[in-house]
């Protein structure tokens, strides 16, 4: 039996959607924050109304990794990635990295990843649409 502390595999979990778009499309619109309330649920959710969000500075090779700072001065780290499928870029991947925090039960770390594979599909949803 593994302790939580150093079972990293129990503290992150892979979440990803396909998307039937470039990356570059992808890209513009979950990098874009006026965008994030249309497929990001859990940012604009009323619990987060005071949240900063700060993404990673634009960049070509698809990084959205962000910082989420609430208003208490919490601070969590997401990485999050859009992935080219290849050369000929029709379509990608979108990959972001759940992490538990410590004290998060498996009820609440489960309805997390739920929460999270439900805006990365509402992300596919809205991008495949403009496509």
């Amino acid at each position: 039996m593994t302790d939580d502390t150093t079972d990293f595999s129990a503290r992150s979990r892979h979440i990803s959607a396909w998307i039937q778009a470039p990356a570059t499309a992808v890209y513009a619109v979950a990098s874009d924050p006026a965008q994030l309330s249309r497929w990001a649920a859990g940012l604009s959710d009323a619990a987060l109304a005071d949240a900063d969000v700060e993404f990673a500075a634009l960049n070509e090779l698809g990084v959205l990794d962000h910082v989420v700072r609430l208003a208490t001065g919490e601070a969590f780290y997401n990485p999050m990635r859009v992935i080219p499928s290849g050369a000929d870029d029709t379509s990608c991947e979108v990959v972001f990295t759940l992490r538990r925090q410590a004290g998060v039960t498996d009820e609440q770390f489960e309805a997390d990843a739920a929460a999270v594979a439900a805006d990365l599909q509402t992300l596919r949803e809205l991008v495949e649409r403009r496509a």
